[in-house]
């Protein structure tokens, strides 16, 4: 049986344009979304340690939460049925039929589906609550919302690592959803180096705090930029879905509505700004969710 889930080597692209080179910054995107057709991006990372951890202890069963549209969902079911295990996603909410792409392919995976209302989802770290869950459906390895936790902050770690590794650049940019990605690039970053967080929840400030409970670095070479959420998370505005197309037509560069548009409309405010420093290199890293993208009309 496969013990390990693909990864495919990514490209490192550069984005030309006008403004690029009035501001004369250097525009590298880092296409992670590329590193496996459904568990992409920071996801693969997430998802790797906790995979191995799961199968050295036994486990044939991996339970998650999520909610409707959850790319978490979406890549845990496809990296079950890739390495033969079990899949079980908690998800907020009631079920409404049809199912929506996300959950459709989660199901075709193999993934059971379970129902709690939002109530019930808030108590998803509680002991009573996965009690119940270890009773109905018997011994499970549990990978927290989002993936994040210790050994996804490690994958992510090494992915800095092996990032700092291929390319020099001056910032680092990536958005935001739990924090378990900016942790691990905290982790894996060289202090030299600034990294930004662009976060797609609206009052994001608290992740902050968040992530710097989650990780015991102490750097102070990040921020987070809670200037372009667009409404907040799963908000979508006529303004970034024109953005979207301008990127895919202009660069061949597929960006995701909740997270990497939010991120790369911040990027080219931000330097119409002047906030980068001339002649600087600016990373981006991909991040993927790009399922979500794939039933747009």
């Amino acid at each position: 049986m496969q013990t390990q889930l693909q990864y495919v080597s990514t490209p490192l692209i550069e984005l030309r344009s006008p403004l690029l080179s009035t501001s004369k910054l250097k525009l590298l995107v880092k296409r992670e979304d590329l590193n496996h057709p459904s568990v992409s991006g920071n996801k693969w990372w997430k998802l790797k340690y906790n995979l191995e951890v799961a199968q050295q202890l036994g486990h044939h069963t991996l339970l998650t939460f999520g909610g409707a549209y959850s790319n978490h969902i979406f890549a845990t079911a496809a990296a079950g049925r890739e390495l033969g295990l079990k899949t079980i996603g908690i998800i907020r909410g009631e079920e409404t039929l049809p199912l929506n792409h996300t959950l459709a392919f989660a199901e075709s995976c193999g993934m059971k589906l379970h129902y709690v209302s939002r109530e019930a989802y808030r108590k998803k770290t509680e002991k009573d609550f996965l009690a119940k869950l270890n009773d109905q459906y018997g011994d499970f390895y549990l990978i927290p919302e989002g993936g994040t936790n210790e050994l996804a902050i490690k994958g992510c770690a090494e992915f800095a690592n092996q990032l700092s590794k291929e390319v020099d650049f001056d910032y680092l940019c990536l958005p935001i959803g739990t924090g378990g990605t900016m942790a691990g690039m905290i982790k894996g970053i060289d202090p030299s180096k600034k990294i930004i967080g662009f976060s797609s929840l609206k009052g994001g400030g608290f992740l902050k705090e968040e992530i710097e409970k989650i990780t015991s670095v102490e750097k102070t070479n990040w921020s987070i930029n809670i200037d372009y959420h667009f409404g907040g998370y799963g908000k979508t505005t006529r303004e970034l879905m024109t953005f979207i197309e301008d990127m895919k037509m202009n660069y061949q560069l597929p960006l995701d509505q909740v997270y990497t548009v939010k991120m790369m409309m911040g990027i080219f405010d931000l330097t119409r700004q002047g906030y980068f420093k001339l002649g600087s290199t600016v990373l981006i890293l991909h991040t993927g969710g790009l399922q979500g993208t794939r039933f747009m009309k």
